[in-house]
C-alpha cells in the first residue's frame, strides 16, 4: 500500500496518493462543553475556517480529519460547506460520542449498531457527502472483544456503500492489533508527535500496513513554539481544562516539563530553515513511511506553516539521532 520512494507522499486504500499531510478539524468546530468543562479550543471564525480549509486545497492537501462531536456536530458543518465544490477530498470522520448541537453538551459515548447508524446518517447530512471515505470509531479505551461488534456494524455500512473504509482512533496497541487484519481496517489514528514517538503502535502499524494517523503531531500547538512560560489560554479552551488526558497543558498553561524537553530539541527541529512546526511534521515523516499527521487550523497562516513542511521534506538521519539522544531516549 505504502510507497516507500516518496516520502512525503502516501497511496490511500483506493489506489490515490495524496500528499502525507492532512489537516485535523477539531479546533475549528469551536467552543462545546461537558458541562462547564470546555472541549473545544476556543471561539472560531467559520469564513476564516473555510478559507483555510480552501487555501490547504490550492497547496494540495487532500486530506481532512474531523469528528460528528466536534463543536457538537459543527465541524462537519464547516468542512461539508468548504469542500461542497471538492468531491476528491478526502475526508475522515469519527463517531462514538453523542453531543447536542443546540446545547453544545456532550450528552454520552455510544457504541451500539443502531446510534452508529444514526451517526453515519448525521455526519453524511453534515459533510453534504453520500459515502465516508474513512469511519473511525472515536472511543479510545473501549473493550476490544465488545468492539467486534463495532466492527460488524461497519462492516455491514461498507457493503451498502455508505462507508469507503475504516479504522480505530486509539492509543492502545493491542486494541488496533485485534482488527488490523481485517478487510476495511485499514488505519489507526493515535497520539505521537517529537515528544511521544508511540514506539509500540508504530512497530504494529508498519508490522501490519495500516496507516497511522498522528493526532497531536504538534502537543496540541507547544510544538509551535508560541507559547511561553506564564501564557494562558481562553476559559473555553479545553486546554484550560484540567482533564486527566491532557499532557502539554494544565489549566490553560504550559507543562513546564514539556517545555524544557522541547529547549532541549528546538534547535535540532528548525533544521535547513524549518520552523518550530515544521520541524515537529518533518520528525514524524522521518520516524516511519506508514505516519499521515494530521496538525489543526483554525487560520489561513496556519495551514500555510504546515503545508510548507511537505517542501523541506523528512529530517535527516543524523538529526534524528541527535534527537534521540538529546532526550535521552
Amino acid at each position: 500500500m505504502l510507497d516507500r520512494t516518496k516520502p512525503t507522499s502516501i497511496t490511500l486504500w483506493d489506489g490515490s496518493r495524496i500528499p502525507r499531510l492532512g489537516m485535523g478539524c477539531w479546533a475549528i468546530g469551536g467552543p462545546f462543553y461537558a458541562g462547564d468543562v470546555p472541549l473545544g479550543w476556543g471561539d472560531v471564525d467559520d469564513a476564516e475556517s473555510i478559507r483555510a480549509i480552501h487555501r490547504a486545497i490550492e497547496l494540495g492537501i487532500r486530506f481532512f480529519d474531523t469528528a460528528s462531536n466536534y463543536g457538537a456536530g459543527h465541524s462537519e458543518a464547516v468542512l461539508g460547506e468548504a469542500l461542497s465544490d471538492h468531491p476528491d477530498i478526502v475526508v475522515a470522520t469519527k463517531f462514538g460520542f453523542a453531543t447536542d448541537p443546540v446545547t453544545k453538551q456532550a450528552t454520552g459515548a455510544f457504541a451500539s449498531p443502531e446510534f452508529i447508524r444514526a451517526s453515519v446518517e448525521t455526519s453524511l447530512k453534515r459533510l453534504k457527502r453520500e459515502r465516508i471515505d474513512l469511519l473511525q470509531f472515536h472511543l479510545n479505551e473501549f473493550d476490544p472483544v465488545e468492539a467486534d461488534v463495532v466492527f460488524a456494524t461497519l462492516d455491514g455500512l461498507r457493503a451498502e456503500g455508505k462507508i469507503t473504509a475504516y479504522g480505530w482512533s486509539t492509543d492502545w496497541p493491542e486494541r488496533a492489533a485485534r482488527f488490523a487484519g481485517r478487510d476495511g481496517f485499514l488505519s489507526v489514528q493515535h497520539t505521537m508527535n517529537v515528544l511521544e514517538p508511540a514506539d509500540q503502535m508504530i512497530a504494529l502499524v508498519e508490522q501490519t500496513d495500516l496507516i497511522s494517523i498522528n493526532r497531536g503531531p504538534l502537543a496540541m500547538g507547544l510544538l509551535s513554539g508560541k507559547f511561553k512560560p506564564g501564557d494562558r489560554l481562553a476559559a473555553n479552551d479545553v486546554r484550560s481544562a484540567d482533564l486527566d488526558w491532557l499532557k502539554y497543558f494544565r489549566d490553560g498553561v504550559v507543562s513546564p516539563e514539556f517545555s524544557r524537553r522541547l529547549e532541549t530539541i528546538r534547535d535540532l527541529l528548525q533544521t535547513d530553515g524549518r520552523t518550530l512546526t515544521q520541524g515537529a511534521l518533518a520528525w514524524l515523516w522521518a520516524r516511519s513511511p506508514n505516519t499521515l499527521p494530521i496538525p489543526g487550523f483554525r487560520t489561513v497562516k496556519q495551514v500555510e506553516e504546515n503545508a510548507g513542511a511537505l517542501e523541506k521534506g523528512p529530517l535527516s538521519a543524523s538529526t534524528m539521532a541527535a534527537i534521540d539522544a538529546a532526550l535521552q531516549r
